[in-house]
């Protein structure tokens, strides 16, 4: 067992320094954004909410008539609406930005935050793909999706290593609380022990959940071993640039009416745009315990007729479970406690990469020294 776990902490040293600077960056990103939802949307919260008024909501098309006639050139993406008091229709123009509408009386109150959106998605963009673009994209996600996976082994393997050989509390206690009044190797290797102890828990779980959203051989996995089908990977059909003027569905009033009878608790609403040929919408019907869980009605915008109706509750388990794992990979589906303890997960990960880089200097710093003496001694 003392070879195994020898082998075991050179491979954990090694695997620390190959991905730690990847690593480094995905904790740093992480917890920059593990807010990043409820950033965004206090910074617009002017137009996100307008003064509860005594009327009755304008539909849809109104609205909508009204975002053309100002943005006429623009590309809509989507149109969604929060059932709460106040709550302005959200109206998306894909990566150009969101616009928001007065729910009374379908003016225009304001748009997003473009500079906050803009750094969030440069945060993104570091933590998924090391902030290469382009052809280079694949490459940075190949290499943090790698690193995910050393991350996760990190982990694993670095609770075998810390885990004492006798479980007396005289043992245990130096490992899992902070000393103060240390300095140099001393004080780094209490706190790689102590912060690793009480974030490895919490970092196997967003390592794991990382690893669904990485690798398709992940999603492939999670649907086998819940006995699932796995959906055929068919590409998806891109838009061609719409050259004529937007066109308002029709029946868009009535195809959103019946949506909303279709889930009557619904917390909201959303409608993908264009909707020429069926009307796709998302609906959060407010009744599942994941409160991401979405579910999908498909109208026929010419009859208004609905042509299909796919409850999350109803979904396969590989599927619900794919939507846990996407945020619980944040820590939202905890709610701010969730995402409070996914800040701190992500900086103790931050303060692991740290600490591990100077205890394995300071090794090596005393390798070299140790080879000095004796080359010395020989003299």
């Amino acid at each position: 067992m003392r070879a195994f776990r020898q082998v075991l902490f050179w491979l954990h040293l090694s695997a620390g320094l190959v991905a730690g600077v990847v690593i480094f960056v995905m904790c740093v990103t992480g917890a920059l954004l593990a807010f990043e939802r409820q950033t965004i949307e206090w910074s617009e919260s002017d137009a996100r909410f307008v003064p509860v008024r005594n009327e009755p909501r304008v539909g849809p098309a109104e609205v909508l008539a009204k975002v053309v006639e100002a943005n006429p050139d623009a590309k809509l993406a989507s149109i969604a609406i929060k059932n709460e008091p106040g709550a302005t229709w959200e109206i998306s123009f894909g990566r150009d930005g969101v616009v928001f509408a007065d729910p009374y009386t379908g003016a225009i109150t304001g748009e997003s935050n473009k500079k906050v959106r803009s750094v969030m998605s440069t945060l993104r963009e570091w933590h998924r793909y090391l902030a290469l673009s382009g052809d280079q994209r694949p490459v940075g996600k190949a290499i943090t999706g790698a690193a995910n996976l050393l991350f996760l082994f990190l982990t694993i393997s670095g609770i075998y290593i810390w885990f004492p050989r006798n479980l007396i509390w005289k043992a245990v206690r130096p490992v899992i609380w902070l000393r103060g009044g240390q300095r140099g190797k001393a004080r780094n290797f209490n706190w790689h022990n102590t912060i690793g102890f009480w974030t490895s828990l919490f970092l196997i779980v967003f390592t794991l959940t990382a690893m669904v959203i990485s690798y398709q051989w992940a999603s492939i996995l999670l649907y086998t071993l819940t006995g699932n089908e796995v959906p055929e990977q068919g590409q998806r059909q891109q838009q061609p640039p719409r050259e004529e003027a937007f066109v308002i569905p029709a029946n868009l009033d009535r195809m959103w009416a019946k949506a909303e009878v279709q889930a009557p608790n619904w917390k909201s609403i959303a409608l993908r745009l264009p909707a020429n040929e069926s009307a796709v919408f998302t609906i959060d019907e407010g009744i599942y315990w994941n409160i991401f869980g979405r579910s999908t009605l498909t109208s026929d915008p010419g009859t208004a007729e609905i042509q299909k109706w796919e409850p999350y509750g109803e979904r396969n388990a590989a599927m619900q479970l794919r939507s846990w794992f996407r945020f619980t990979h944040t820590g939202e589906t905890g709610g701010i406690p969730g995402q409070i303890l996914g800040l701190i997960a992500c900086i103790g990960g931050a303060f692991l990469v740290w600490t591990g880089f100077s205890l394995a200097f300071r090794r090596f710093r005393s390798w070299l020294q140790r080879r000095r003496n004796g080359v010395d001694a020989l003299s």
